[in-house]
């Protein structure tokens, strides 16, 4: 197991008061581009640019985060994103000819942005990736990674899987070409020792999620779990299976509103939660830092937001901040 640094949130706050000491959540179009964030004033400006698709939950929080940074460090943060790998490049290059002062990127698809991160690394842009793509980030001249690895996150799903009880699980993949959710299903089979199939569904067509999931449990009546990769597709899967009348049960990556509401409810087991607020935050502050005093995180290491578990012991803890946005 590779050595881990963890950062908690505390890390991020102490960092924002040195620095002001001193100076101052339904994915509906996965080719869509989002660029909804106004830049804010300061001396360096930030390009942060993700794989999210349109109106997904999860990077909502992740904008969030990146944001709240910017303003509280004086940093001039833009977010966009595109779930098109040719596209996110495309913003990466746009990002570079506008000489920002810093690029932090989500790398699902890692091969396809290497050009364009190392065209970054090469003008002097320094380059922080965040939530996939962990393996390949040192190679292409980025600075750090920040976000959870992916198959230790799943090794421990799969684990929590095992001890509830369950005999046979299915892994949904809900982007195609997504290398960290295809490492979360091969660390939740390592966890779970027992049978785990995956079903590929689109994120973008909610309705057709829940039909496939429906079907494959109707099918198959043996699957008693149901793991899904996004929170969106976990809603989906247990009205599925309300659909379906199975006995599974469904645990989530990640976490927002609808999920909290859905564990308070007993609909999903636990979601793997590795506080993607951490991951839109934190890249922000470490860039400032390194502008500012030269300093690094990581130790070549990713800087770990994860993976934490919210279930019905400490659900309601995290729903308050659920309902603000940044969980």
């Amino acid at each position: 197991m590779k050595s881990r640094l963890v950062i908690r949130a505390g890390v991020a706050l102490a960092g924002v008061a040195l620095l002001a000491a001193c100076s101052g959540p339904t994915g509906t179009n996965n080719q869509s581009t989002q660029n909804n964030s106004a830049p804010t004033t300061g001396d360096l400006k930030v390009a942060v640019i993700t794989h999210g698709t349109a109106g997904d939950a999860f990077w909502s929080v992740v904008k969030v985060g990146a944001e709240d940074a910017g303003k509280q460090l004086g940093v001039g943060v833009t977010y966009n994103s595109d779930g098109d790998p040719g596209a996110q490049a495309k913003l990466i290059d746009n990002a570079v000819s506008q000489k920002v002062g810093g690029i932090v990127v989500s790398m699902a698809n890692p091969d396809a942005l290497k050009t364009s991160i190392e065209t970054a690394v090469k003008a002097g842009i320094p380059v922080i990736t965040i939530n996939s793509g962990s393996a390949k980030s040192a190679e292409f001249g980025a600075m750090a990674h920040v976000g959870q690895e992916e198959t230790i996150a799943g090794e421990e799903a799969g684990k929590k899987l095992k001890a509830a009880g369950k005999t046979k699980l299915l892994c949904v993949i809900h982007e195609a070409g997504n290398t960290g959710l295809n490492q979360r299903c091969d660390g939740a089979r390592t966890g779970f020792g027992g049978a785990v199939e995956n079903l590929q569904v689109d994120i973008s067509n909610p309705t057709d999620v829940e039909a496939r999931i429906k079907a494959k449990l109707q099918s198959d009546t043996a699957v008693d779990g149901v793991l899904a990769l996004n929170p969106q597709v976990a809603v989906n899967a247990a009205a599925a299976i309300k659909g379906a009348s199975s006995k599974a049960q469904v645990a989530t990556f990640d976490l927002n509103a609808d999920v909290v509401s859905a564990i308070k409810a007993g609909d999903v087991l636990f979601a793997v939660d590795q506080q993607q607020y951490e991951q839109g935050y934190l890249p922000i502050v470490m860039l400032k830092l390194f502008k500012d005093n030269a300093n690094t995180l990581g130790g070549g290491k990713p800087v770990l937001t994860g993976p934490g578990f919210v279930d019905k012991s400490n659900v309601d803890k995290v729903a308050e901040y659920a309902k603000n946005g940044k969980r």
